[in-house]
């Protein structure tokens, strides 16, 4: 999900790092967070870099889910055993959702949708692994043939070249280094980059409804779920409304999540994003009613980009009051 930027996130930040038993809003600086990502996907930290601003936010436990991939939980694994943070394994993936297809022109089309992955198996000949490799298949050749789109729609001079040396690894180019380069080096076409464009850009190109869309991936979501049999992993819907509802307002919500979510318990998840950083307090508290009604547990996370999505805070998420309690972890250990 892409959000334009805000000049109060380093104010918020500083307010929550500030020194003292209580953080940002009198919360206990104890807290979690399990949805970040690092250099080894679309974030602009590196894990090392993360673990040091989790201990300085006084964050107890995290989850660094980078997309498709769990070749950073070493090196977190490492930072966070230093600061004394708990470390969830995680991972964000693209999936298709069959079951809730979307409208697009005159057709309707499989909805892709964000999973997320808590306690996988870092095993590389697990099936599990063996499916984020396939994943990162996809992903490269679906940037091979984004390349190629942007360059027949004006984009002559963006190459995979120019976003692997933006991302630091071919494996790891994702939305946010397109829409970098396309700025960087066609302003002719997109204009200036200002928090507006950037958010616009995304609406109009890269989007699910952009000129130059393709989809990340054919995988549906029971193949990844089953690959997972016999494991301890845990899932959950990442960012639920993002995928699901496009109108936010409560009657919506409440008019659709409930089906979506009694159909993703029965398909094997266990949790949903319901403290999602990128929402606002009132939809949280509603969200977690809605979890909590299916049987499910309420799952929570930033959504942390570092500055490729400058409003959003580690820990505290879009609007600076986000805190997911620490039993959740407790109930996700519990659910394995």
């Amino acid at each position: 999900m892409q959000v334009t930027g805000h000049k109060g996130v380093a104010h918020r930040l500083s307010l929550a790092q500030s020194p003292g038993r209580f953080g940002h809003f009198g919360y206990a600086t104890s807290m979690i967070d399990l949805h970040l990502h690092s250099t080894f996907s679309d974030g602009s930290d590196t894990p090392s870099e993360l673990a040091a601003k989790a201990h300085q936010l006084g964050l107890r436990a995290i989850s660094l889910t980078d997309h498709d991939s769990t070749r950073s939980f070493t090196e977190m694994d490492v930072a966070a055993s230093s600061y004394g943070i708990e470390l969830v394994p995680g991972v964000e993936v693209s999936l298709r959702d069959n079951e809730f297809p979307m409208r697009r022109g005159d057709r309707d089309v499989p909805r892709n949708v964000h999973v997320l992955a808590y306690f996988l198996p870092m095993t590389p000949a697990h099936p599990l692994q063996q499916q984020l490799a396939s994943l990162r298949h996809d992903r490269d050749v679906r940037n091979l043939e984004l390349v190629a789109l942007l360059q027949q729609k004006g984009f002559e001079r963006l190459t995979l070249e120019y976003l692997t040396n933006i991302s630091g690894n071919v494996h790891s180019v994702g939305r946010p280094h397109f829409a970098r380069a396309m700025f960087e080096l066609h302003p002719e076409i997109v204009g200036e980059r200002t928090d507006e464009r950037w958010n616009q850009l995304f609406i109009d190109w890269l989007g699910s409804s952009g000129f130059a869309y393709i989809p990340k991936t054919s995988m549906p979501i029971e193949q990844f779920v089953d690959a997972a049999t016999g494991s301890s992993t845990v899932f959950s819907i990442a960012h639920p409304l993002v995928n699901y509802v496009g109108d936010l307002s409560s009657a919506a919500i409440e008019k659709t999540m409930p089906r979506v979510l009694a159909s993703l318990r029965e398909r094997g998840f266990k949790g949903v994003e319901a403290y999602y950083g990128g929402t606002n307090e009132a939809t949280r508290k509603l969200m977690v009613k809605l979890t909590r009604d299916a049987g499910m547990i309420p799952t929570g996370g930033s959504d942390y980009h570092g500055h490729y999505k400058e409003d959003v805070s580690l820990g505290v998420g879009r609007s600076g009051d986000l805190r997911v309690p620490d039993e959740i972890l407790d109930e996700l250990k519990a659910a394995r």
